[in-house]
């Protein structure tokens, strides 16, 4: 647990480095500090689209459980983040709503939460990415093809990132709407399809595997991602689980047997609902 927060520790003290670095290059014309120090500031407001009008539009592939699209319309939108790397569950991707939907954007580069704070706006120039489905989850990234010949968005090398998104202000929290999930259609396949990858909230529930002793994701029961998928009591483990990455801060934490209020970006793998919890605080006991 030390080891990972001391790695963490020396991620963000690299980037805060490379922050005061990139702003002393870019002050040189700019010694007001005004010019972001990350991203492409020379993206200009144009063709915004919402992320339903982009889901929409790229319907087709979207349908498919596995699949990938090419951007080749001049197309951005512009949203907040509502998910990152902060606390090792969710890594080298960050999720973004901008209330119409939300989705994913894969960025193969750790330490994300260092100028992608959640609140965080950007704008996203999307032409030249991918849109795709990874397990029917939407995400944009660059295409990758599994040793099973299945294509999906994944994480775009961090320099094409650099180049596809802007910095909108100061990051806000308080702009954040974190919605609360409707438990009795967590089996409704509408209901997964309209809000999955957003940050919500589902309130007095178990998990089933709590015994006062086992932990959210020790290494001894870790799959072939390198996670844990806890069931919420009352469904099966392909129906609604709390997932963790067993490098997530919280991983050796003794889970709760109380009935708990989870938080987290909320993601499907297929037709199961995986809770990606950002951080130890986004589970709490239920008053």
């Amino acid at each position: 647990m030390k080891k990972i927060k001391y790695i963490k520790l020396i991620m963000l003290t690299l980037a805060l480095g490379l922050s005061v670095t990139s702003c002393m290059d870019e002050d040189w014309s700019d010694p007001t500090g005004d010019t972001a120090p990350y991203g492409n500031n020379d993206i200009q407001e144009t063709n915004v689209i919402s992320i339903a009008d982009l889901k929409a539009k790229y319907a087709s592939t979207l349908a498919n459980q596995n699949d990938t699209a090419r951007i080749t319309d001049d197309l951005q939108i512009k949203a907040r983040v509502t998910g990152n790397d902060i606390g090792g569950n969710i890594y080298s991707e960050v999720a973004v709503d901008d209330g119409t939907g939300a989705i994913l954007i894969c960025i193969s580069q750790g330490g994300l939460f260092g100028f992608l704070p959640v609140g965080q706006e950007i704008l996203v120039n999307l032409k030249d990415l991918y849109i795709g489905t990874y397990g029917y989850q939407p995400q944009i990234g660059t295409p990758y093809t599994n040793a099973s010949g299945k294509t999906f968005p994944s994480r775009m090398n961090k320099t094409v990132w650099q180049q596809h998104f802007k910095l909108m202000g100061a990051a806000d929290a308080s702009k954040i709407d974190t919605l609360e999930f409707d438990i009795s259609k967590a089996k409704d396949a509408s209901y997964m399809k309209e809000n999955c990858g957003r940050l919500m909230v589902v309130k007095g529930v178990r998990l089933k595997d709590a015994d006062g002793v086992k932990t959210f994701a020790p290494e001894s029961e870790k799959d072939g991602g390198n996670g844990v998928s806890r069931p919420i009591e009352g469904f099966s483990s392909n129906e609604f689980v709390v997932r963790s990455s067993t490098y997530a801060d919280f991983a050796g934490t003794v889970m709760p047997q109380e009935k708990l209020d989870i938080t987290g970006i909320f993601t499907r793998y297929s037709n199961t609902w995986q809770i990606l919890m950002r951080s130890d605080s986004d589970f709490k006991i239920s008053e």
